[in-house]
């Protein structure tokens, strides 16, 4: 699209640090925290990409440098064409990222999720706090150090501890990776299962 290419060859020329971020659909762009917010801004009101349609992060693993990046992808309305942005997160474990609330109110969501399960602080948000996760819970569980069959954790509602019967729980599933059995197309037989149920058979209840 002639139009794109152009938008986003004058969005390079007015930031220079900007840089082509390898992709194999979509442009892509990688923008240092410092000005992600400011061409967001500037995709948003001169290139036409009025949809925010999702914000999420990428975690390289504790020791890599930077650890994480958020991601945002775009859409346009008007040239029904996608963006997606890349911005390297400053702060190590302890990553930071600018609220962009402020342009998409959407972004309040995706940066709260991203926070719960990341551990990423977006500063300026409104209302940073946990979202899937109760507040309080000690873990980020899409770090690369979460363990897939979840950590058991004492849970402070006594409401699910009743519906339960338990005082702990491994999250955010126990037992992942989940898989369906190959060949099955009855969707509704082919439940996924978690190759590792070793917590379900340790917490199960007596029938």
């Amino acid at each position: 699209m002639p139009a794109l290419a152009d938008s986003l060859q004058a969005l390079k020329q007015a930031f220079p640090q900007v840089t082509d971020r390898a992709s194999l659909d979509h442009p892509a762009l990688d923008v240092p925290s410092t000005q992600v917010v400011a061409v967001l801004a500037s995709l948003r009101d001169h290139a036409a990409f009025d949809f925010l349609v999702d914000l999420t992060a990428i975690d390289q693993g504790e020791g890599v440098s930077p650890r994480f990046t958020v991601v945002y992808h775009l859409y346009s309305t008007q040239e029904k064409a996608y963006v997606r942005v890349a911005m390297a997160c400053p702060g190590g474990d302890d990553a930071t990222a600018p609220s962009v609330t402020s342009l998409w109110p959407g972004a309040n969501w995706h940066e709260r999720e991203v926070f719960d399960m990341f551990g990423i602080r977006f500063e300026g948000h409104p209302d940073l706090r946990r979202i899937l996760m109760w507040e309080g819970y000690p873990h980020h569980p899409l770090r690369k150090e979460f363990p897939l069959a979840g950590v058991e954790t004492n849970l402070p509602d006594l409401e699910v501890v009743a519906e339960t019967g338990t005082k702990v729980i491994a999250a955010p599933m126990a037992g992942g990776p989940f898989v369906a059995s190959p060949g099955e197309i009855n969707l509704t037989d082919a439940e996924p299962r978690a190759k590792d149920e070793s917590w379900n058979e340790r917490n199960a209840k007596p029938e």
